[in-house]
């Protein structure tokens, strides 16, 4: 948690160049990138296609967007004086608030001076004649850099269904991520909600409270649990503040980077009065323990999680009072946390309420949006407001969405065709000095946790190549093969790896990603970063410098 350190002076720039980096977008990656550069003495440009910073946070600003890791743990961890002077007001803090805390860091460290908005980068072609990368955005300007830096987050490429007659609805549409600014009215309207994952599940939440009918379009159900979020109190807050070092070294040694980390019995090690307490015990807490900090063989053992499904169905049952109703919110086609789990407050609850109705898209699939709402294959829905809560083209998506060519004017979709490639989930081999933040088979958990540690890194090599004169850097081919290897390696075994879902590169929205891939690194976060310490160690062996 040291301070940053003062820029140093910079080499004599490239005068063919307008940048030493640039990096494309200005979320909590690309700002912290930002940050480590300019310590560097480089010229650095951050593209971001929003008006403001914040990333994830400026783009979510559907009602009941929050974290559902504890807020302590998530912000930035580099800076004392932040640290100290910031105060989360929740547990689990709302999108506004945790917007305001990203403008908070953007006006105390000056990024803005050197971000560029309303600019959507359409590509990024490598000059191999200049060692450099040229970056195109949508409105033709074209910026030339050393470096490109890609911190475009694994979740931020919206996905509609493919579903007939979106564009002919007249009535007010929404997808999660892509929210109005201003504020949207439900009090009175009739609501369709399609999706239930993560963001339907905190949109649901909030629309239900004064929509005057909200029906809602189940595609896939999903295990969710209990959030219990409440105010931070003041005794908490000063014991927060100087806990930070403590609870930062905490995340440092659990698997995912969360206060929480898989309990070190097996399901069946314990007597099955012993298990029945322990899982109470984990929904009835705070946040991500019943996810990750369950047993440590659940989320391998099919028969371990069938015990913990068993308990998450038997909470749905008693919290619902229609059973009909209940067993349509009980996934059947995967078990507990083998995919992202829900935080929810309240969330079965909605469906008791008289102004609610669950239609169940696997018994009556939707026909086609309409003028007026939604038809489906028995009937025929008329709404005010339908909200898209479908999800994202994750991890891969937003790459996909830039030209991106490397040597040869090779394509990364065209590299990527049979699923990701990747070295440390950093680079990709003919791909020369392109970084990627929290990029395909790199650890995610805790997301600030993995970012700053992956800045980090990133930092280091781009220091070594500035001190020794060096301006390409490529991951080599033996390199990428065992990193890819060794990623698919850490996933043998997972349930999850066996569900349709975005940790496998899986969207049912998105042509051509229909089968599963590993997109994801399944290892411990701690394992992830001694293997990359490892790298820099040995002097990036790894990668090809010249």
């Amino acid at each position: 948690m040291a301070e940053a350190p003062q820029a140093v002076a910079a080499a004599a720039p490239d005068p063919r160049l307008d940048y030493d980096a640039v990096i494309i977008g200005a979320g909590m990656s690309g700002m912290y990138q930002l940050l480590r550069l300019r310590e560097l003495g480089l010229r650095v440009l951050v593209l971001e296609a929003g008006s403001g910073v914040g990333g994830t946070w400026y783009w979510n600003r559907y009602p009941g967007a929050r974290f559902d890791s504890e807020s302590y743990s998530y912000g930035y961890s580099f800076s004392r004086d932040l640290l100290q002077e910031w105060s989360w007001s929740e547990h689990f803090a709302p999108q506004a608030e945790t917007l305001r805390y990203l403008n908070h860091v953007a006006d105390k460290f000056e990024l803005r001076r050197d971000m560029r908005f309303h600019s959507r980068v359409a590509a990024a072609h490598y000059r191999e004649e200049e060692r450099a990368w040229e970056v195109t955005l949508e409105d033709g300007a074209r910026y030339r850099s050393r470096f490109l830096v890609t911190a475009v987050g694994p979740l931020s490429a919206p996905t509609l269904p493919r579903i007939e007659g979106i564009g002919d609805f007249r009535g007010q549409a929404f997808h999660t991520s892509r929210w109005p600014h201003e504020p949207v009215d439900f009090a009175g309207k009739r609501v369709a909600v399609i999706g239930t994952g993560a963001t339907g599940v905190q949109t649901i939440q909030e629309v239900a409270k004064t929509a005057g009918q909200l029906t809602i379009f189940q595609r896939t159900p999903n295990w969710c649990a209990p959030l219990h979020n409440r105010p931070i109190t003041a005794e908490e807050q000063r014991a927060i503040k100087a806990n930070y070092p403590a609870m930062f070294q905490r995340c440092q040694e659990t698997f995912s980077c969360f206060l929480h980390t898989p309990d070190p019995r097996g399901t069946f090690e314990v007597t099955p009065e012993e298990r029945e307490a322990f899982l109470e015990k984990l929904y009835g807490e705070p946040g991500f323990g019943i996810w990750v900090g369950n047993f440590r063989d659940y989320l391998v053992d099919p028969a371990a999680n069938a015990v913990v499904s068993d308990f998450v169905a038997r909470k749905i049952r008693q919290r619902v009072k229609d059973p009909a109703v209940a067993e349509k919110l009980i996934p059947k086609n995967h078990g507990f946390g083998t995919r992202r789990v829900p935080m929810e407050t309240r969330y079965y609850e909605v469906y008791n309420q008289p102004n609610v109705r669950l239609v169940d898209l696997q018994d009556t699939p939707i026909e086609r949006i309409t003028p007026q709402g939604i038809r489906t294959r028995e009937a025929e829905f008329e709404f005010d407001i339908i909200v898209y809560a479908t999800g994202f083209d994750a991890i891969t998506g937003s790459f996909d969405r830039i030209d991106i060519r490397g040597t040869e004017g090779r394509r990364l979709k065209d590299a990527w065709a049979q699923g990701p490639q990747t070295f440390l989930g950093v680079q990709v081999e003919g791909f020369p000095n392109m970084f990627m933040l929290m990029g395909p088979h790199t650890a995610l958990g805790n997301i600030p946790r993995s970012i700053e540690y992956n800045v980090d890194w990133v930092t280091g090599l781009i220091r070594t190549m500035r001190d020794r004169g060096l301006t390409r850097a490529d991951a080599t081919a033996a390199a990428v093969a065992a990193w890819t290897e060794h990623v698919k390696a850490m996933g043998a075994g997972l349930l999850s790896n066996e569900v349709n879902s975005w940790f496998t590169g899986y969207n049912s929205n998105v042509e051509g990603k229909q089968t599963r891939v590993i997109a994801r690194y399944s290892g411990s976060a701690p394992d992830y970063r001694a293997w990359c310490d490892a790298v820099a160690a040995k002097g990036y062996r790894e990668i090809a410098l010249s």
